[in-house]
């Protein structure tokens, strides 16, 4: 039930309706905080949002500047929210530690000594590097965008598109289509760059490039289709609902990120690699009851071909309403012991077991109703008339609308790390306690060094990383093993 005074949120009415900000702006100074306190405020603002048609009229640059600044306030509100439940454990100091603290950091220390100096190094370069492309991505997609605008060759698209059908959704397809190949092509020598050469400079790939090339071939296909799709969607949502197609458009999003978190086990990963279960086993039916005893409903655990194209670990519990899978792959099986395995499988059908599927989807969709938002308040500012763009609805506007959202995810990169960072560290936690293997979950963390900066600064953890570094990571097992120790000592009759 709605608090009384949301209904009183209203925003004055004009031609430039960016109903987000009245939402940032007006909700902060008409809702009074009663029972309604507690609840997080991307959700107050979903209700705001679903409540009511909202809009503001900008008129003046004072004005302007405040939504700015409730867009900000609002962000960072929500990076704060997320960052108090989140433990920054990184470079953990160990001065006037004494007793168990001090064993688990000789424990953890004693893990780090594996590491010789070259790999140390290596790692680290990896890691920083992957965050340098971050903006390098950025700023390439951006001059993509600018010269598809420039130079009209996205008008040209949709006027080509328009040429052969009447009908709208078709003439929108068609563009994407042109579009989706184009910027497949001027991405390729970035891609080649990231995702082949570096991952070879690096021994962290066995993939010829034919390989790497056919898997791109795929992917490309996957854009084309469901890609296409949405996109279309979108569009007919935009053009439908003029007023509100901003909430419209991210509702349309999420119930395809819905829908292809629900397929991708069964009919997506397959096209990357081949799954087929794993061979009856002890192991095999440790991870079962493991499942079975935290409500996995699943009766099979897949294994799948990882080491043709990379030398990572991984698994995974993935799928929603019917269509959970468990799935590890191979450089687990053959790299890791029955210890660390089972100490991974604890720490994926935690994530399964804590509703983390659900809860990320929750916060996702926050997010992306602030892009959509984003996207409508930025959109007429930053188009040209020269560029030969209608309206919002026009699809040759599609560049523009990309480069946006590629701003605006960029920006948002200090949450998102924060809401998964969040989650691997609970985890973690479920792992030790459903596993009760602090020396295999440490030993499929130091696996991990190939590619993850191991003991980073606290800042550069906070903002860079997705999982807690893997020097925390030790700690906490190691932690929790002593305490473990110390508990059977005094349950132990003197």
């Amino acid at each position: 039930m709605l608090h009384p005074q949301v209904n009183q949120i209203r925003c004055e009415p004009g031609s430039s309706r960016d109903g987000f900000f009245c939402v940032a702006q007006r909700s902060i100074e008409s809702i009074q905080l009663n029972n309604w306190h507690s609840t997080p405020f991307i959700f107050k603002l979903c209700v705001c949002c679903t409540h009511q048609e909202l809009g503001f009229d900008l008129r003046d640059r004072e004005l302007r500047t405040k939504q700015a600044l409730s867009l900000i306030a609002l962000i960072a509100g929500i990076g704060l929210y997320l960052f108090s439940g989140t433990a920054l454990c990184a470079g953990l100091a160990t001065d006037g530690v004494t007793g168990i603290e001090a064993a688990a950091f000789a424990a953890t220390e004693q893990y780090m000594i594996q590491l010789d100096a070259d790999q140390r190094l290596a790692s680290d370069a990896y890691f920083e590097g992957k965050a340098w492309l971050i903006l390098w991505n950025l700023f390439y997609g951006l001059l993509i965008a600018w010269g598809l605008m420039k130079s009209g060759l996205s008008v040209r698209m949709r006027n080509l598109g328009e040429k052969y059908t009447r009908i709208k959704y078709f003439q929108q397809c068609a563009y994407i289509v042109q579009y989706t190949l184009v910027v497949f092509i001027l991405l390729i020598p970035l891609n080649m760059y990231e995702g082949f050469f570096r991952e070879h400079q690096y021994n962290l790939s066995n993939q010829d490039f034919m390989g790497w090339f056919v898997e791109q071939g795929i992917g490309l296909m996957l854009e084309l289709t469901l890609g296409s799709l949405l996109i279309a969607a979108i569009y007919v949502v935009i053009r439908r609902l003029p007023d509100s197609w901003a909430f419209w458009g991210s509702v349309t999003s999420v119930f395809f990120l819905v829908l292809i978190i629900m397929v991708s086990p069964v009919f997506i990963a397959p096209l990357f690699n081949e799954y087929k279960p794993l061979p009856e086993s002890e192991l095999k039916e440790q991870i079962l009851m493991l499942a079975r005893a935290n409500g996995v409903p699943a009766e099979e655990v897949y294994q799948f071909d990882a080491s043709e194209q990379s030398t990572r670990i991984s698994a995974n519990v993935s799928g929603l309403f019917g269509t959970t899978r468990i799935s590890l792959n191979d450089n687990l099986i053959n790299n890791i012991s029955p210890e660390g395995v089972r100490a991974v499988m604890a720490h994926e059908i935690g994530h399964y077991a804590l509703n983390h599927i659900i809860e990320t989807l929750i916060y996702l969709s926050g997010i992306v109703i602030m892009a959509f938002f984003f996207i409508r308040f930025a959109f007429s500012r930053v188009i040209r008339p020269e560029w030969g763009v209608r309206d919002v609805s026009d699809i040759a506007g599609l560049p523009v609308v990309a480069a946006l959202l590629s701003v605006f995810f960029t920006l948002m990169t200090l949450l998102n790390n924060t809401i998964t960072r969040s989650n691997e560290t609970e985890a973690d936690i479920f792992a030790l306690n459903a596993a009760r293997e602090p020396d295999g979950f440490s030993e499929a963390v130091l696996s991990l060094s190939s590619y993850r900066k191991m003991k980073p600064g606290p800042v550069e953890e906070f903002i860079l990383f997705d999982h807690p570094a893997g020097y925390q990571r030790i700690y906490r097992a190691m932690r929790w093993k002593l305490e473990q120790q110390s508990i059977v000592e005094l349950e132990v009759p003197g």
